[in-house]
Parts: structure tokens; sequence; C-alpha cells
């Protein structure tokens, strides 16, 4: 917000700054020359007066004789002259700048729009508060695009304020319209993390309902509401209420893992446990054909089905349709998901 801020009065400094200087030129000239042809009998407050009447037309009686001066007279009409037509500049100048604000806002949609619609494989986060922004922060940090929404103009500013070249849509979540603006028919996944269960209820059924394999994870605080969102679809249910007890109750039992954990989130790595599908038109082979050992990333697990083979060896035989569980970097992750494409084509 202090940015946008900053920003307009540095954008109305550079539209009016000449006309703002030709209208106190024009009063300077105008009190000097109106106080010389009085004599200086007049004050300077009736000088600055009349040379304002004049230069705005408003037509009030003189307050400075001039009906026997006929330079008088003339200088008065050289003032209204210029006075008029630099008053006239400054309001065709104001109309653009307000004409332009709004173009420009439109434009920035229209742009954001056109960027989102060349989206695919993207995140929708629905509520940007702290938990909002904390989804967003981790999303921004292992590189993968996302786009906002907020009903509350001052939250999105927030955000906009600490990522200023983040995609972000104002308006209801909950709404067909929005989803589809931010591309929910090819979005990998939906946050809704809205503080509100009831509205985090209707994002999970407007989305489910626009794109039924969209993966949709919930934030719920009533236990009551967990079942409803089950219901109406959402892939996974967090509760902070419950997550916090469990993360507390683990700080005290194994604080040395939570720490390790509370590390690898903070650090500037950017070091993850990550999850990769493996491509369903794989064929069957073992982990060292293909995903071979490197220092990009290491494979912690593997996933098939409901089994679990936890530290694979490299002889361990994998298809299509698995999962693997790797602790790497953004890009090894991402090698690791090119490599796998490349074995099948």
């Amino acid at each position: 917000m202090h940015n946008q801020f900053r920003f307009l009065v540095a954008r109305a400094y550079r539209t009016f700054r000449y006309p703002a200087a030709g209208f106190v030129l024009v009063m300077i000239i105008g009190t000097a020359g109106y106080w010389h042809i009085s004599g200086g009998k007049a004050t300077l407050v009736d000088c600055a007066y009349m040379t304002f009447i004049t230069v705005a037309t408003i037509g009030y009686g003189e307050i400075i004789d001039l009906s026997a001066s006929p330079g008088g007279r003339v200088f008065t009409m050289v003032i209204g002259f210029f006075g008029v037509a630099n008053l006239t500049y400054m309001i065709s100048k104001m109309a653009a700048f307000i004409v332009e604000s709004d173009l420009n806002e439109e434009l920035r949609r229209r742009r954001m729009l056109d960027k989102i619609a060349r989206l695919a494989g993207h995140y929708i986060i629905c509520g940007m508060g702290r938990v909002g922004s904390n989804v967003a922060h981790e999303l921004t940090v292992t590189k993968r695009p996302f786009v906002a929404i907020d009903d509350a103009q001052a939250a999105l500013e927030l955000f906009k304020e600490r990522y200023p070249d983040a995609l972000a849509l104002h308006g209801d979540a909950s709404g067909d319209d929005m989803l589809l603006s931010a591309g929910i028919a090819k979005a990998a996944g939906i946050f809704a993390i809205t503080g509100d269960d009831g509205r985090n209820l209707m994002i999970t059924l407007a989305a489910k309902q626009l794109n039924p394999a969209v993966r949709v994870v919930a934030r719920c605080h009533e236990v009551r509401s967990i079942d409803k969102l089950k219901r109406v679809g959402a892939d996974a249910i967090v509760s902070p209420d419950f997550t916090g007890g469990m993360r507390i109750a683990s700080s005290m039992l194994r604080p040395t893992v939570v720490s390790f954990l509370d590390e690898m989130l903070r650090t500037d790595d950017r070091l993850r446990v990550e999850e990769v599908e493996v491509p369903v038109g794989l064929a069957r082979c073992t982990l060292a054909e293909a995903a071979p050992a490197s220092r990009d990333y290491i494979v912690l697990a593997v996933r098939a089905g409901e089994t679990w083979e936890f530290n694979p060896g490299p002889e361990y035989a994998i298809e299509g349709g698995t999962t693997l569980i790797i602790m790497a970097h953004p890009e090894g992750r991402q090698a690791l998901q090119e490599r796998l494409r490349a074995a099948v084509t």
C-alpha cells in the first residue's frame, strides 16, 4: 500500500508540476502587476484576489479600479488569457490523470488474466490472511506458480507489498466466475483456507464441480465441519488447533526432529521433502534406472498404492503410478521430474 501511495504521488508530481508552476507564476506576475497599477495603494491580498478572479473567470467586480487605466485593462486581458490557458491545460491534465489511472488498472488486470490463462498445473490460494501468506511463501520458495484470491482489498494490498509480482484477484473465491478466472480448469490444486469454515466448504464444493480432478486442501476449525468438507470432496482437511497441539507435543517429546524440520523449512537452501509422481506410461524398471543416485535429490521412500517402501535400494522395482518421496531443492525436484518424463517418451 505504501509503495502504491508513493507511486501515485510521484506520478501526480510528474503530471501537474508544470501546470502548477504556470499557475503560481501567473499569480505572482498578476499580483505584482496590480500592486504596481494601484500605485502601491492596494494590499497584496487584494492584488492576489484580483488576479485569481481574473484567471478563474469568476466575474466579480473589480477590486482595483481600472476605469482610468487603459494599461491596467490590457494587463488584465493578458493575465486572463495566459491564466485561462494554463487553467484549461491543468484541467485537461487532471482528466487524463484520472482516465489513465482507471485505464492502467484495467490494463494491469487484463495482463494478469492473460498470464493466468496461460498457467497449467498451478495452485489457487483462497484466503490471503496469515495462513494464506505462509502458503504463498512456501509455493514461492519451491518455485510453484499460484494465484491468490481474497475478497478483502486490504489483505491483498498487504500481500502485494510482500510479493509485488504475484498473481492476485480481488473477489469471492466461492463464486464460479472467480475460480474460472483463476484457472481452476487447469489447476493442480486449490487451498480453501479462509478463516470461515462455511466459506471453505463452499469453495471446496464449487472447485470440485468445476474441476473434479483438482486436489482440494481445506482449513477447518470446527470438528463438526470436517465430515461436511469430506462429503463435498475435500482431499485433505487441516485443523490448525489439532495440528498446533501435535506440534506442541512433538516439541516436548522429539525436539531434535522438530528442530530438523524447522531448520529445513527456514534455511535459504530451500531444501524440502517432496513427492514426485512417476508418469503412468513408465514401464517397470529399477529405481537405479529411473532415478539414479544424485547429489540433486535423495529418495527416501516409495509409495505404490497403499504399500510403502522406506529407504529403497537401487534394485527396488518401480513403475508408472507410484510416488517417490525425495529430499531435494526445487531444482533437484524439477530435474527428476524431467528425467522421468523423458524416460516415458
